[in-house]
């Protein structure tokens, strides 16, 4: 056998391979694909993965691949808009054709918000840091996220108490809230006089509460002793740089040190004794499990 032919022939194997393997990629199901698929960020999703084959891009277009929809990194990466970020978010929802059960952006508006609640039957972990959410768009939608487990609404100044007594009131699985606000230094139209009020509000409306972390906020003793008289579910707790928590009452104190994870206003990672042996990746996990009940 010549050269040549030699050449053709192993031309003809490698071609033969790539066509057995492209056919096996193609002959999965869609469902294991989309397995394989959701590890990889949602815009090389949206991008590359559509244009490899045909199959691909069907199951690229059903909704196997977005019922975990996780966006933050590209909102944060070149501080896209929030006109952008609710397009994009509208999309992707779309997509999943009602079965979406968790979702992260940053810097989601009104828009987008109520997007995912008009599709968010199935719901189960929203995490929307530094939106621009208001408490009309979430009293006039919170009652279609009942299935709600993990909420993170941390920085949003535009919700208050009415924003977070709507979620209370209509979410009743909730069991983890992030709801850290911003250091005075950092935003200095933030008002930094003390208020019990969204303490409160979390005692009266979220009494299933078992994670809850509440970085600089503004409550008091007060609010504190109203969250453990009604959130008899509490175990972990995380206040860190609430500087009108005094804990002067020796009860109260002893509350805060009987949770499984505690971090006090005055913890740093350096401070071991605030807190138990289980750390942050630890209430991730239990967050992650929690919200997989149903």
């Amino acid at each position: 056998m010549c050269f040549s032919e030699k050449k053709k022939r192993k031309k003809e194997d490698e071609d033969g391979a790539a066509e057995n393997e492209k056919a096996m990629w193609e002959g999965l199901n869609p469902e294991i694909l989309a397995l394989i698929f959701t590890r990889i960020p949602a815009e090389q999703r949206i991008g590359v993965l559509s244009l490899v084959c045909k199959s691909w891009s069907q199951c690229l277009c059903g909704p196997y691949c977005w019922a975990d929809i996780d966006i933050e990194q590209w909102c944060r990466k070149t501080n896209r808009t929030v006109f952008k970020i609710d397009s994009a978010v509208c999309k992707l929802v779309r997509r999943t054709k009602g079965t979406v059960r968790r979702i992260s952006a940053f810097k989601l508006g009104d828009r987008g918000f109520a997007f995912i609640a008009n599709c968010g039957r199935f719901l189960k972990v929203l995490k929307i840091p530094m939106s621009e959410v208001t408490d009309n768009m979430v009293e006039k939608h919170a009652v279609s996220l009942a299935n709600m487990t993990v909420l993170d609404i941390s920085y949003c100044l535009k919700i208050t108490c009415k924003g977070l007594e709507a979620f209370g009131k209509n979410c009743k699985a909730l069991v983890h809230l992030r709801r850290n606000m911003p250091p005075p230094e950092l935003v200095p139209t933030y008002n930094v006089k003390p208020d019990v009020s969204e303490a409160l509000t979390i005692a009266d409306t979220m009494p299933g509460l078992q994670h809850l972390e509440l970085g600089y906020g503004r409550f008091t003793d007060v609010g504190l002793e109203a969250i453990f008289a009604k959130c008899k579910a509490l175990t972990h707790l995380d206040i860190q740089g609430c500087w009108s928590v005094k804990l002067l009452d020796g009860h109260l104190e002893d509350r805060c040190l009987q949770l499984q994870e505690f971090k006090s206003p005055w913890h740093d990672d350096f401070d071991i004794g605030a807190s138990s042996e289980n750390d942050s990746d630890d209430a991730d996990s239990d967050e992650e499990s929690s919200s997989d009940m149903d």
